[in-house]
């Protein structure tokens, strides 16, 4: 069996360290907004080359506290993709903005650009592109569309901790940022968890004080907040994972290429780094238009496969009223052709190869 990320090779690799700080919160009896809560801020920050990295409980409330403290509000249009999990419009939704969906590039899967802007109107305050998959989104050309429109920028990096564009990390680019730590991606804690970045001094306040009910002075509170708090023993966790998220992201780029090495040649369509910034892959996505065959086979000798994401946003009931003819040929072609194989630091060279000629063997 090859499951679609080894997180217990990963857990035995860092156990000790994982252990002995768990049992240090235990001991100390800290467990909301710590000392490794606070810590884990600093690190992430000095990492990621932000002024601000705000722990919070999940990546949707990392977006979500962005909006609101860069001032999204009801009415107000929010450009994005519909090739995304729901958390990236759900935030939006959240704050009573209206997401707006363009479509994608059919080569990175990353929101288009021009889409971006031929959609933009007066209503339109802000653009929130996602890192998909792990590859940044083509980040000089949308800040240049935010500079020359006055749009905020809100960048989901929730699969992307550690991809660069131009030697800086996704999350330090924008207005303000999101990351996700599910426990799957490249950065993943033992549960929920998020992080909110930005610059801004004022919108870094904002969130602090939005992710804890609303207060800067403990039972004092100036605005209705909300509880989303990074929790002390995910910060632990993410201490001692955040050492090695560089060697975390190279092992999956060794992974990647050697898939795509492999399965060259085949009808397929392997992942394609445009060189806009470093890909971390938190997911391996190909084309096929015998998807299906591929994924039964797989499934048939207990290899992992996944479809992300089998409906796009537009065409989710949840969206309906807002997304009524909307037609988006790019991002529909791919969901129905897309799949990803398993991918972590811990795959081995045999088990790629395993893989590989499972999928050989359909062709």
């Amino acid at each position: 069996m090859i499951p679609m990320v080894n997180l217990k090779a990963q857990y035995t690799e860092i156990k000790d360290e994982i252990e002995r700080g768990l049992a240090d919160v235990i001991e100390n009896c800290s467990f909301i907004l710590g000392a490794n809560v606070q810590a884990f801020e600093r690190e992430a920050a000095e990492y990621l080359g932000v002024k601000h990295a705000i722990g919070v409980a999940s990546g949707t409330d990392a977006l979500h506290l962005a909006l609101i403290a860069e001032g999204i509000t009801a009415g107000d249009e929010v450009i994005t993709t519909p090739f995304t999990f729901i958390a990236t419009a759900e935030a939006i939704k959240y704050v009573g903005a209206i997401p707006v969906f363009v479509d994608i590039d059919p080569r990175t899967f990353n929101i288009c650009p021009k889409a971006i802007e031929a959609a933009i109107t007066p209503k339109t305050k802000a653009i929130m592109p996602v890192n998909l998959f792990g590859q940044p989104a083509d980040m000089t050309a949308i800040l240049a569309i935010c500079e020359k429109h006055n749009l905020k920028l809100i960048e989901d990096c929730c699969q992307s901790f550690g991809a660069k564009i131009n030697g800086k990390q996704t999350g330090a680019i924008g207005h303000a940022a999101g990351f996700s730590f599910f426990p799957s991606k490249n950065l993943g804690a033992f549960g929920d968890g998020g992080l909110a970045t930005t610059n801004n001094d004022e919108t870094a306040a904002k969130i602090r004080q939005l992710r804890n009910h609303g207060s800067d002075v403990r039972y004092y509170h100036d605005v209705i907040g909300y509880n989303s708090r990074l929790d002390e023993m995910q910060a632990v966790v993410l201490r001692a994972k955040l050492k090695h998220i560089d060697k975390y992201n190279q092992g999956r780029r060794r992974v990647a290429h050697l898939y795509s090495e492999l399965l060259a040649g085949l009808p397929l369509e392997t992942p394609f780094e445009d060189g806009c910034g470093e890909h971390v892959y938190h997911q391996y996505t190909l084309l096929c238009d015998r998807r299906d065959d591929v994924m039964a086979a797989l499934q048939a000798k207990q290899i992992g496969c996944a479809v992300y994401y089998p409906v796009p946003l537009h065409q989710q009931k949840a969206f309906e009223q807002e997304c009524e003819g909307v037609v988006l040929p790019v991002t529909e072609s791919v969901m129905k052709r897309c799949f990803s194989l398993p991918i972590c630091p811990f795959l081995t060279d045999a088990e790629i190869h395993e893989i590989c000629d499972v999928i050989k063997s359909v062709f």
